[in-house]
């Protein structure tokens, strides 16, 4: 499982992220219940990787909300607004 890079999640529109979100789980869950079962991964490091890619996706999503809904208002105030003093 390659690492998905930040860039790549940025790309990504909302609904993308949130598809390949459930794949990511559903195949992380898939490769817990192989582990827990007794079964040899046939790569060990999957699993890190998966949790990787699921907390970076979920990062920049909070990101996403954060930024989205917190931006200051750009440019000069209107004329007859008044300024917190």
């Amino acid at each position: 499982m390659p690492l998905l890079r930040t860039k790549e999640i940025r790309a990504m529109d909302v609904e993308a992220r949130a598809k390949k979100l459930s794949e990511l789980r559903d195949e992380l869950m898939h490769e817990r219940g192989v582990a827990a079962m007794g079964g040899a991964p046939p790569n060990p490091g999957k699993i890190r990787a998966l949790r990787k890619n699921i907390a970076r996706i979920l990062t920049i999503a909070s990101e996403d909300a954060k930024l989205g809904g917190a931006k200051p208002a750009a440019g000069p105030t209107p004329a007859g607004a008044k300024e917190d003093e």
